[in-house]
C-alpha cells in the first residue's frame, strides 16, 4: 500500500450537520421549492451539484437548480463556512501516514476553491500530496478524481484506498480498481457502506493508522511487514 485518498466532508471535516442545515436554509430561499426531506440531503452529501439537485428535485428544472446553487453559495459563504471543525482524530492520523511515507491525497466532491479555503484554515494542505476536486473530475461514484490522482502520483490502483463515510466513496474506489474503507462519521450507515464493499467501516479516520499497523507517532507497527501487496 502507497497512497491513502481521504473524503474531505464526513471523513475528515465535521461538516455533515452543517451542510444539510445549510442546504434546507437555501432552499427555503428559493421561492417554490419543495424543500426535501433532511434525510434526503445527508445521504445526498458527497455528489456533484447537479447529481444532487436530481435527488432533490427529480423533476429536472434547471433554472431551480441554479437558484439553489446560488442561494447556498451565499449562505454557506455568508453563514456557515467558518462553522466546521476537523473531526477528532483527523489531524493525527493524516500526519501519522504521511510522517510513516504514505502519500496521502484528497478526492472531493466540493469545489477547488472551497476545498482550498478549507486545507488553509485547517493548515492541512502541507501534507497532502495532491487534491482533486469535482471542477477537475467528474463527480462520485465516476472513477475520474482517483485516476487522475494515480496518474500524478505514480501508483496502480492496487497500492492505494479510498476513505470515505459514503457508498459514493466506495463505488468511486471500485469503479478504479482500488480498495475502500468506510468510516462511520458522515452521511452513511454501516449497512449503506458495508453493502458498497467496503474492506472495514471503522468509526472513524482516528482508527486507520492502526488498521494499516501504523503507529499513532507515524512509525510502522513491528507486526506489520512493509511489503508490496503482489
Amino acid at each position: 500500500m502507497r497512497l491513502v485518498v481521504f473524503d474531505w466532508d464526513g471523513t475528515l471535516m465535521d461538516s455533515i450537520g452543517i451542510i444539510v442545515e445549510c442546504t434546507l436554509a437555501a432552499v427555503g430561499d428559493v421561492a417554490g421549492a419543495p424543500m426535501p426531506p433532511a434525510a434526503t440531503v445527508r445521504e445526498s452529501i458527497g455528489l456533484g451539484l447537479v447529481e444532487t439537485m436530481q435527488r432533490f428535485f427529480p423533476a429536472g428544472e434547471p433554472e431551480l437548480y441554479a437558484a439553489v446553487a446560488s442561494a447556498y453559495r451565499a449562505r454557506w459563504l455568508g453563514e456557515y463556512k467558518d462553522r466546521v471543525t476537523l473531526l477528532p482524530g483527523a489531524v493525527e492520523a493524516v500526519r501519522s501516514l504521511a510522517e510513516a511515507g504514505y502519500l496521502v491525497g484528497v478526492a472531493t466532491a466540493k469545489s477547488r476553491a472551497g476545498l482550498e479555503r478549507e486545507l488553509a484554515k485547517t493548515g492541512l494542505g502541507g501534507l497532502f500530496h495532491g487534491t482533486r476536486t469535482v471542477d477537475e473530475a467528474p463527480s462520485k461514484p465516476a472513477p475520474g478524481m482517483l485516476l487522475q490522482l494515480f496518474d500524478e502520483l505514480g501508483v496502480f490502483a492496487h497500492q492505494a484506498i479510498m476513505v470515505g463515510d459514503t457508498a459514493w466513496d466506495l463505488q468511486m474506489a471500485a469503479n478504479a480498481g482500488c480498495g475502500g474503507v468506510g468510516v462511520l462519521t458522515g452521511g452513511h450507515s454501516r449497512a449503506q457502506l458495508e453493502a458498497a464493499a467496503a474492506l472495514a467501516c471503522l468509526p472513524s479516520v482516528a482508527e486507520l493508522p492502526a488498521w494499516l499497523g501504523v503507529k499513532a507517532q507515524g512509525m510502522p507497527a513491528p507486526a506489520i511487514a512493509a511489503s508490496d501487496p503482489d
